[in-house]
């Protein structure tokens, strides 16, 4: 406004009226000088109206005044060198001056803040200060340095400087790293990116496209700022080159203004290096933020999807696809936003180009356009094929994927049935296609690097050629402006082999990720829900008919009827396979409605028969985000004998639990659900057969206190295969195939005599068996009792008869698999946080990755390679200065024919280089990747289970995927970039140094000033890096948390929670990654700077040297490399740094490279007989195993024999050893001391895979994979079909799978979900059965099946292995009562090992009481029901 009012001022006083510009110009400014009046008014206006944010009007004013006084800023420097106008006049120096304010006031409009914070007013705050959980976090946020950064702070990026001060003081943890603004918040970017997807599903539906109109909408904002500062950047970097023609002649002598000329060259082509140094700067920062708020959004909205997916697109995307999704794809997104900006940067920069050359050159200019063009159109092919590629090698990723997060979920039972060799080399099969797909991607990707690279040189040939051709004399001026415009060319072409690598990935990862935000979610309307005071009744089904499969014909559950009044008890009960699970998600309003209605009233809490246990401590399990109620808590742990647990327990509840419970025994986990299901005080139970893993006493315990007692007044609907939990019921309901059989009380359903007898009838069945055992021990014992008791070779703990009652009254909690006992360092963790090193990054870890293959051969040629690539260019450039003649009227040293012949030849030399180079940097890359991947996984898969019960999953899954993609694909080029910019910026300095030597000592100091800047920047960078990758661990471990208890979650209206603690997750990753990303801004801000500074004294010196001292050609090409120190500097640093961000991916590789190893696989020498064990005869000598060396033994002095071909149960209370046993049988866990002999051989002097494959066992959890029937019962492929349906009908599934069109290759989907429970149980049985080893191990075999299937299974084990050893570890007493020994385990001791006879003989021994608990549960709950049935 001032300088309106001044040249308004300065116009008048001219009174030049006759002149009808001085007319115009008055009018002009007049009304200018009136806009900017009003513009001011509105702006002193601001305060009052509070507004956060400038209105458009205003920002399209600030910008147009921006171009405005930039284009008469440039037209007036343009007079001043073309016109040769020596004085400028006072409008030239007013709009010179109003330019700086312009600068400001654009940038100003770029960021779009008024800078006016509004504090709440007091009198509208409530006087109930109730704070929400989002306030109190918004209040616990640390102010954000970026968010409340000043104008010259957001531009220099010296709102970090704090950051790096207590960087450098130490090594920077999560906590010292600033907190994000609010506007790149995951819950506020969440959020915006659900308004804009859900605005445009309302226009136009849900599809592909509308899910790329939505994030257009997300960024188009920020995007178009970023655009507009990468246009100006662009457009600015060819200021220089216009000039450089004159500059060239002013050195020639061009001098009619003395030196003035000449300072005003070098002042336009320092700022034209100082606003592209800003604007370039805040174009990448604004792209790497847009990025960073895109991966926000989307992570947060694949989880929302993650948690809503129905059945069917839940099957159609194993987990191992999704966590692609979240990983791999989301980053790939993220990086074609950064070079989005090229897209509309290339259209600029090439537009500039050519006209600079047409300014030079003439019609020459052409030539160039028309080789540009061809280069161009080398692109489509180029294009597809990359997109191709790209789809074959995510495809491949994704399968890998797969398959590893399905091994490493289920790496005990790999280990335990010797499968983990088999599961390797499939690994190693699916990671060899995805390496072969890379090899043609990466191949194709030097190809076009090779095409680009030697582009600028062939453009510059067709040029010339064309110049010479048409006859336009070449002078050094026109040459060297020529040769810098393609040197500035050269930036984006060269970038576009990685635009086209990135726009394929991303397109792909983009299509995949949004076919994904397509897929069905679960229905809302499935289930109706009923006001409470509106009805009695809690559960509603009418006519209702549901499928898992909605293709299928015959429907999982068929007319189904129920209502269940409120306070009901009502058990669900039936053979394997018949709905009872699927009942309960069809209440849940899981399973796929095909007709009928679900009503229920009330809040539900569910427990699921797989326990889904969080990884944390185990108070948050069972509070499960509800507010801490002390005397609510209490309560529930007591009704769930909880109690003793914490007392053994490191910290009590607090004590952390492993991943998916893993250090807590089946026993333990389901009481922890049911405790977190009681916790939650909600009006309708749904209980999945929660009493299936837990020994007789505590199911009693809890049935009584839990379902009976505290639960006495609530709706509870509980599947059962315990029939003594039947009678208490006050409606049962049958399922067979689909429908309910019967329903009605206990008593009802007997007499009706139509199926519900059966079950019934093999539950009597087996107490008559036990019943039978105690009267003929006691009636042998009496026949005995005077006859001295002979010597027998079976031994057993002496110390059994004085076991005291009380010590078995007691339930002993000592169930954790892995005791955190109270001596454990870290109090309570089992899951240590993850590794992390710190300072700086070792030497050998580069050196590790360089000579990975065939010790580092590669590297000198690639490295020679580009030096005479870069030797044969300033060679080419230096021909083309020093024989073109220095004026239109001076002659050329040689022809321009020859002159163009040695040029394209020098050309040709480096284009041969590029393509050497090209290649064996990614052979040398991917040769390298696959080393380091081989050696991982190899490492990972021997490794303990001790690791894997310590190592969250996803820690190993992101060390596969995202670590590995950046060895894959980043790396070999970050790591050759920071060689080739090096070399690049060598050169430059040599010809710079040859004309000006003086540039040649500046050099040093600024030199050291940059290795200063270096050296500040890198210890808070690295770790800011390291906490980055470390962050994004979590995010993946919690999504694959929460993807296998999405029903749970649902079920107890928890999405919020978790949503909100993905996004807390996201935060937590973004704090240090945009602090990384702002860092290097900030070192490259400040090394552009000092090298504009160089390039700018080199200039003068220039200008002042005498005239005809130096050849004006050779001082023009110096200034022509000139132009490109700023960028090649900050290359060196950005190509570094990123290369030292990169590497922590190898660090982190190389930490499980080095895990250490399980006992061989095979022992040369050691190999046991071919036909080994032939007896089965197993002693145990002085048995002591403990899970790590400061744990307490969890074995004690075991010491028995077990003879060949004899069954042993092995019993005792949940928690006292027997699954330990099991696991130091197949060397699980390796003896601390004494030995385990099989057949003679002490097992740990053979190999694992030698012991493993020779044993067999059904274990506790059943485990199918990923596949079909076949593959599931035999991986290896050595038995027949005839021989696998043989073994299906022994498990009553032959009839279950010929049902099925593809039979024996039946589909298996992830974990088997698509078979019940109690399938899956009967499938591991087939497994053994096919095996047939001469030792079976039953580890709860049969706890998930009814009592009538239960029978017929342990009848076919009797039959089938009757000539083999069997250990039988069982809940249920019946299936070992016929066993020929009986082990009893207390607190990890030999407790009593004897026949069963002989053990019931003493009525105080721990069998006898284990017996009379069990038939003692059956009888009272009948008694109980039989008053209940009489009661009127």
């Amino acid at each position: 406004m001032a300088s309106n009012l001044f040249r308004l001022v300065f116009f008048l006083l001219e009174r030049n009226v006759r002149h009808c510009r001085y007319i115009m110009s008055v009018a002009a400014e007049t009304t200018q000088l009136i806009s900017w009046i009003f513009l001011l008014v509105v702006v002193l206006h601001l305060p009052k109206t509070r507004s956060l944010n400038l209105s458009w009007i205003i920002r399209a004013w600030f910008i147009c005044s921006f171009l405005q006084s930039a284009t008469c800023t440039s037209l007036d420097i343009y007079s001043i060198l073309k016109l040769e106008k020596l004085f400028l006049g006072v409008e030239q120096y007013t709009e010179i001056i109003v330019l700086l304010p312009c600068i400001l006031l654009f940038v100003i409009s770029m960021r779009g803040k008024t800078g006016i914070s509004c504090a709440s007013n007091s009198l509208k705050e409530p006087l109930l200060q109730v704070q929400t959980s989002k306030e109190r976090q918004a209040e616990n946020r640390r102010n954000s340095p970026y968010g409340n950064a000043s104008l010259p702070q957001l531009v220099t990026f010296s709102w970090l400087n704090p950051l790096f001060a207590a960087g450098k003081e130490k090594p920077l943890e999560l906590n010292d790293v600033p907190d994000i603004a609010e506007n790149d918040s995951a819950e506020f970017l969440s959020h915006s990116f659900s308004s804009c997807l859900n605005n445009i599903k309302d226009r136009y539906g849900l599809s592909t496209l509308s899910i790329y109109r939505a994030i257009f909408m997300f960024m188009w904002k920020k995007a178009a700022i970023n655009a507009s500062f990468a246009v100006v950047a662009a457009a600015v970097s060819y200021v220089g080159p216009s000039l450089i023609n004159n500059f060239v002649n002013f050195l020639g002598g061009d001098r009619k203004h003395g030196l003035k000329s000449g300072y005003m060259l070098a002042t336009a082509f320092l700022g034209a290096k100082i606003v592209e140094t800003v604007f370039q700067r805040q174009w990448i920062f604004g792209a790497r933020q847009l990025g960073m708020r895109l991966r926000a959004s989307l992570i947060s909205h694949i989880y929302k999807k993650g948690l809503a997916l129905s059945n069917e697109s839940r099957q159609s995307h194993t987990s191992g696809e999704i966590i692609n999704y979240m990983s791999v794809d989301i980053q790939r997104i993220t990086d074609l936003v950064w070079y989005q900006n090229i897209i509309w940067m290339l259209p600029v920069q090439i537009s500039l180009a050519m006209y600079v050359l047409y300014t030079n050159l003439g019609v020459g200019a052409l030539g160039g356009l028309a080789a540009t063009t061809t280069i161009m159109a080398c692109n489509i092919p180029i294009s597809r094929a990359h997109k191709l590629f790209q789809r074959k090698i995510m495809d491949a990723k994704d399968q890998r994927m797969k398959a590893t997060a399905e091994v490493l979920r289920n790496m005990k039972i790999l280990k335990l049935q010797a499968w983990d060799l088999q599961y390797l080399h499939k690994l190693e099969d699916l990671r060899k296609t995805e390496y072969n797909w890379l090899w043609m991607s990466l191949r194709l990707q030097a190809i076009s690097s090779f095409i680009f690279w030697g582009s600028p040189l062939f453009i510059s040939v067709v040029t010339f050629g064309t110049c010479i051709l048409a006859g336009i004399p070449l002078t050094a001026g026109r040459v060297l402006s020529a040769l810098a415009t393609f040197r500035m060319l050269q930036e984006p072409i060269f970038t576009l082999p990685d635009l086209l690598s990135v726009l394929a990935q991303g397109k792909v990862s983009a299509d995949r990720v949004a076919k994904y935000l397509q897929e069905d979610e679960m229905k809302s309307d499935a289930v109706e829900l009923v006001p409470r005071n509106e009805t009695y009744i809690d559960v509603e089904i009418d006519h209702g008919t549901f499928s898992w499969d909605q293709d299928s014909k015959s429907p999982t559950l068929e007319n189904i009827q129920l209502k269940v009044h409120r306070g009901m008890k009502v058990a669900i009960c039936g053979t394997v396979g018949s709905g009872k699970s699927s009942l309960l998600s069809c209440i849940l309003g899981e399973i796929p409605k095909l007709g009928g209605k679900v009503k229920i009233s009330g809040s539900k809490a569910f427990v699921s028969q797989s326990p889904w246990i969080l990884s944390g401590n185990v108070r948050e399990n069972i509070v499960f985000g509800n507010p801490f109620d002390n005397e609510k808590y209490e309560k529930a742990i007591e009704v769930c004998a909880l109690e003793k647990d914490f007392e053994l327990f490191a910290n009590g509840d607090l004590t952390e639990i492993g991943e998916r419970g893993i250090n807590m025994s089946g026993g333990q986990k389901q009481r922890i659900q049911l405790a977190r299901a009681v916790y939650q005080n909600a009006d309708i139970y749904l209980l999945d057969d929660p009493f299936s893993a837990l020994d007789a006493h505590t199911g009693t315990q809890l049935f009584e206190d839990c379902l009976m007692g505290v639960l006495k007044d609530k709706t509870v609907v509980y599947v059962t295969h315990q029939v003594e939990f039947l009678p208490a019921a006050d409606l049962i309901l049958v399922m067979k195939n689909g429908k309910i059989l019967q329903a009605g009380k206990y008593d009802e359903l007997l007499r009706q005599n139509i199926g519900f007898e059966v079950l019934v009838g093999a539950h009597s069945n087996a107490m008559e068996l036990i019943l039978n055992a105690e009267t003929s021990s006691k009636s042998l014992a009496a026949a005995e009792k005077n006859i001295p008791e002979s010597s027998s070779n079976i031994e057993y703990d002496s110390d059994a008869e004085k076991t005291s009652n009380t010590s078995f009254q007691i339930i002993q909690n000592q169930e954790s698999e892995h005791d955190l006992c109270k001596d454990m360092p870290n109090r309570g963790r089992l899951t240590q946080d993850e590794e992390r090193e710190k300072g700086s990054i070792s030497k050998d870890v580069y050196w590790s990755y360089l000579t990975a293959v065939r010790g580092g051969a590669f590297v000198p040629i690639i490295v020679i390679a580009h030096a005479c690539f870069q030797v044969l260019l300033v060679a080419s450039n230096y021909w083309m200065a020093w024989a073109s003649p220095s004026s239109t009227t001076t002659e050329s040293a040689v022809g321009f024919k020859f002159l163009l012949l040695v040029y394209t030849l020098l050309s040709a030399g480096c284009a041969v280089c590029v393509l050497i180079r090209s290649m064996l940097l990614v052979k040398a890359g991917l040769l390298t990747s696959q080393s380091f991947f081989q050696e991982m996984l190899h490492c990972i898969l021997r490794a303990p289970m001790s690791f894997f019960d310590s190592t969250p999953t996803g820690r190993i899954l992101n060390r596969v995927s995202m670590d590995q993609s950046v060895l894959d694909l980043e790396l070999p080029g970050k790591l050759g970039w920071c060689a080739f910019s090096i070399i690049q910026i060598l050169g430059t300095i040599a010809v710079m140094s040859q004309v000006a030597w003086p540039v040649f000592a500046i050099f040093i100091p600024v030199t050291a000033i940059c290795l200063w800047y270096q050296q500040y920047y890198i210890p808070t960078a690295r770790e800011l890096s390291r906490v980055s990758e470390i962050q994004k661990s979590p995010i993946l471990h919690h999504f694959g948390e929460t993807l296998s208890g999405a029903t749970t979650i649902r079920a107890f209206g928890q999405k919020d929670r978790f949503s909100n603690m993905n996004l807390n997750l996201v935060d937590n990753h973004s704090r240090p990654w945009f602090h990384t990303i702002s860092a290097m801004e900030w070192l490259s801000f400040r090394l552009n700077l000092l090298s504009n500074f160089v390039f700018a004294f080199s200039l003068i010196l220039l200008v002042n040297l005498p005239e005809g001292l130096l050849n004006p050609s050779i001082a023009g090409l110096a200034v022509t490399y000139g132009l490109n120190l700023n960028s090649q500097l900050a290359a060196i640093i950005w190509n570094i740094c990123n290369a030292q961000n990169k590497i922590i991916s190898v660090e982190r590789i190389l930490q499980y490279s080095r895990i250490p190893s399980e006992a061989p696989l095979v022992i040369e020498g050691c190999e046991p007989p071919p036909n080994w064990p032939q007896v089965g005869t197993i002693c145990f000598k002085n048995l002591e195993v403990r899970y790590a060396e400061h744990l307490p033994s969890v074995l004690k002095n075991i010491t028995c024999v077990v003879p060949g071909r004899k069954k042993v149960g092995v019993v005792g209370r949940t928690g006292c050893g027997k699954s330990t046993l099991i696991q130091a049988l197949f060397r699980i866990i390796e003896p601390r001391e004494g030995t385990i002999e099989i057949d003679d051989i002490d097992i740990c002097k053979i190999g694992l895979h030698d012991l493993r494959s020779r044993l067999s066992i059904i274990p506790q959890d059943p485990i199918m994979f990923e596949g079909t029937v076949r593959g599931n019962l035999d991986p290896l492929e050595e038995y027949s079909d005839c021989r696998i349906w043989e073994v299906l009908d022994k498990c009553q599934l032959g009839d279950l799978v010929r049902q099925n069109s593809k039979k024996l290759n039946s589909t298996v989907i992830e974990n088997g979900e698509n078979w019940s429970v109690g399938q899956r149980q009967l499938f591991c049985l087939g497994r053994a059965l096919l095996k047939r080893s001469s030792i079976l191990v039953l580890d709860e075999a049969t706890a998930s099946v009814d009592s009538a299937t239960d029978g017929i299974i342990q009848e076919t084990i009797r039959e089938e292995f009757r000539d083999c050893t069997v250990l039988t570890i069982a809940h249920r007493i019946h299936t070992v009562i016929d066993s020929d020994l009986i082990l009893v385990l207390n607190e990890g001791r030999v407790v009593e090992y004897d026949k069963p006879s002989k053990l019931l003989e003493r009525e105080d021994s721990s069998f006898s009481m284990l017996i009379k608990e069990y038939s003692k549960r059956s009888q009272s709950f009948n008694i109980g029901a039989h008053r209940t049935s009489n009661t009127p």
